[in-house]
């Protein structure tokens, strides 16, 4: 399930197509889209989730387009991880973005675990997602 923190109600009434704006002198400018959803892909993964766009964190050219949150090429923006979370951990078996638990905390959390059951995979099923693992090494900051 994805999870976005946009409200609902915000997502109804965003314009889904841009529109002219008159200016002096009779001339026009076109305002941009107020998109909250895209088609991202993971580079390194060649992976492509449709997702929720979180914020704009950098543009190159301009801060105001940061500020007012415009979406133009090369401009960083972070998007809501979960679709590629999910995929993740279909493909690899690898749950990315849960802390790491202590040695303490474990024993402590087995009583918690065996309310949430894992689903059984196939042994053919297990030996392509070993065989995966091998193969696969995540970057140290998706890893922390």
């Amino acid at each position: 399930m994805i999870r976005c923190t946009r409200d609902v109600q915000l997502v109804e009434t965003r314009k889904k197509k841009s529109w002219r704006k008159k200016r002096k002198g009779g001339n026009v400018k076109w305002r941009a889209l107020r998109l909250d959803t895209g088609n991202f892909s993971w580079g390194s993964e060649a992976v492509t989730r449709k997702t929720c766009l979180l914020d704009v964190v950098y543009n190159a050219s301009n801060n105001e387009l940061v500020r007012t949150q415009t979406l133009v090429k090369s401009a960083i923006i972070q998007v809501d991880a979960a679709p590629f979370r999910q995929w993740c951990l279909q493909h690899y078996g690898v749950e990315i973005g849960r802390k790491k638990k202590s040695a303490a905390k474990r024993e402590g959390a087995e009583e918690g675990e065996a309310a949430v059951e894992e689903v059984k995979k196939s042994q053919h099923v297990l030996k392509k997602l070993e065989k995966l693992k091998e193969e696969h090494k995540l970057d140290s900051h998706i890893e922390e």
